[in-house]
């Protein structure tokens, strides 16, 4: 994990689009019948101009065969043209048919696309324990192949072939200057249950046309991703799927970032605008959510410290359900605090309620505020909740993003397979 910090006075102009915003990527999504029915669950990425790739994946000891597959390709191709996704059967817990499958679909889009296999990489979502269909993936491949657009509608399509439980689409794109040429970077993910952060809780793709080398484009994912992606929670649960990756495909012709520098700053800070654009709407879009709840600890001793404080909060099933019910009950996060791990004095910690209905503080050197418990409910009743959290203890901070928990949680989980 990297302290570096992102530079905040560097200008990135978010702009319209996904994964084709970027020159030279193209998409698409189809309906191959996977584990749906008249609704589009295969998605492919597509540069013909080789890319670089970083990744990162879960860290649950259980990875589906799509992770481990795509976790060797990154790690030992030269680069990548392609990305295959399903959604509706995750491809976990699915043994060495599991791998064969990745292998096929693999040689599949090689052949369509006459690319070499290993260029390749695949992913997929959804229920684990079931074997994909390797008739309606190949069948699904030939089709995405021939579907291939750089059009802003091709990436919305590729978007809603990867969504499960998911109810928005989740897309951006942002732009910067790098050595005088503009730098384009779009992505899109999918996620809305088995998320908390742990690396990585969802599947996330972005496309770059900036030339950087594959060891500083791995350096950025693994300075970024501690303070997006992995401070995202809904439910406590890791997945056996989670997938991020970043392809670069050169073809802004910047000069190329092959070390850190003020080209590396640049580009960092438009990748951490379109990660946490991703991750925040992730966060927002947890399965029965009506608000996204969103911590901010600050003046904590230390980075790590302000991040576990931030998260033990976010993470909370007695926050989120108080962030739910409008309840100005601050000695829950209060809680949290204090067995997050962390070490400090409760006696020194602020807490206040802010949202579009305006900001109360409700908690001040440990010690309850007069307040107004109707302006309390007020701020609370929005659907983007912020607990601002000051330790008092020194200059680190933290942010944390989930949302609240509603029965709407259970009812979609108890019958996600049905």
């Amino acid at each position: 994990m990297s302290d570096k910090c992102i530079k905040e006075d560097i200008k990135v102009e978010q702009i319209d689009g996904s994964v084709t915003a970027a020159k030279g990527f193209s998409a698409a999504g189809v309906a191959a019948g996977i584990k749906y029915t008249g609704r589009k669950d295969m998605a492919m990425i597509f540069t013909k101009e080789p890319a670089v790739a970083a990744g990162k994946f879960t860290s649950n000891v259980v990875k589906a065969a799509p992770v481990k597959f795509d976790m060797d390709i990154v790690a030992n191709s030269p680069c990548v043209h392609a990305v295959v996704v399903n959604s509706g059967i995750a491809n976990a817990a699915t043994g060495q048919p599991g791998m064969d499958i990745c292998k096929k679909s693999a040689k599949a889009a090689a052949e369509a696309l006459s690319i070499p296999e290993d260029s390749v990489l695949v992913g997929s979502t959804g229920v684990i324990g079931e074997q994909l269909p390797e008739d309606r993936i190949t069948a699904g491949i030939k089709a995405l192949a021939q579907s291939l657009s750089d059009t802003r509608a091709a990436a919305a399509d590729a978007e809603r072939a990867i969504m499960t439980t998911d109810t928005v689409p989740k897309e951006v794109a942002v732009q910067v200057l790098i050595g005088g040429k503009t730098v384009t970077i779009g992505g899109m993910s999918k996620g809305s249950g088995m998320i908390h952060p742990n690396m990585c809780t969802m599947l996330a793709y972005i496309c770059t046309d900036c030339n950087i080398t594959k060891e500083m484009l791995q350096k950025a994912a693994d300075i970024d991703i501690p303070d997006t992606f992995n401070m995202i929670t809904v439910d406590g649960d890791t997945s056996t799927n989670d997938t991020y990756l970043l392809l670069a495909n050169g073809l802004a012709e910047n000069p190329v970032i092959d070390s850190e520098g003020d080209d590396f700053d640049t580009f960092l800070a438009a990748l951490h605008h379109v990660d946490e654009y991703l991750a925040r709407n992730m966060a927002k879009d947890g399965e029965g959510a009506t608000a996204l709840f969103e911590v901010a600890v600050t003046a904590a001793d230390t980075k790590e410290n302000a991040k576990k404080l931030a998260r033990s909060v976010a993470s909370s099933s007695l926050c989120k359900a108080a962030i739910y019910g409008h309840d100005s009950n601050f000695g829950r996060f209060l809680c949290a605090l204090g067995y997050s791990g962390a070490d400090f004095d409760p006696e020194k910690v602020d807490i206040s309620y802010s949202s579009a209905k305006g900001e109360i503080k409700v908690l001040e050197n440990g010690l309850k505020c007069a307040y107004s418990e109707d302006e309390a409910t007020a701020i609370l009743s929005e659907d983007e909740i912020r607990v601002n959290i000051c330790m008092n203890e020194g200059t680190s901070e933290a942010v944390a993003w989930g949302c609240d928990l509603s029965y709407d949680y259970v009812k979609i989980n108890a019958d996600y397979r049905s």
